[in-house]
């Protein structure tokens, strides 16, 4: 099992909406970084578990806990003219392009940044990085129990 922490607009999918449909499966579309990609191509796998963070928000930060359920497949928004996601140079006989499917676990109280800064065991997490924007980051097993036990 691996660990992620992976970034969402609240008023687009939040925790809130997983938590609404606790069932349901949310293909996680619209991510534009190969490196991002790349994570969830070659790396995530079900069952992993991630950390659901609220971004481009004013109160950003930590918000729940959801699971991978989905392993990387053909991102479906990439074909699709009417998204705001679309990618006029990717075709279906070569994406370029992929995603997972993930589903809610819990919802956490918000841990925000600055909180997160408080504690110098959590220092190193790639979210907290100087200039970081990717929408999905690795979260290491000591990040991750250390988290669960002191912080969430």
């Amino acid at each position: 099992m691996a660990y992620w922490l992976m970034k969402s607009e609240p008023d687009d999918v939040g925790i809130d909406h997983l938590q609404a449909e606790p069932q349901r499966h949310f293909v996680w579309t619209g991510v534009r970084n190969y490196q991002a990609r790349n994570f969830m191509r070659d790396q995530m796998q079900p069952g992993d578990l991630l950390l659901f963070w609220h971004s481009s928000c004013p109160e950003p930060g930590i918000a729940g806990i959801a699971e991978v359920v989905a392993p990387a497949h053909d991102d479906p928004s990439q074909f699709d003219p009417a998204s705001p996601y679309f990618d006029p140079k990717s075709h279906p006989d070569k994406p370029r392009w992929q995603c997972v499917d993930v589903r809610f676990v819990r919802k956490t109280r918000l841990v925000s940044p600055a909180e997160l800064r408080q504690h110098e065991a959590l220092l190193g997490m790639t979210v907290l990085a100087r200039g970081n924007r990717l929408s999905i980051t690795p979260v290491t097993p000591e990040e991750w129990a250390y988290l669960q036990e002191h912080v969430l």
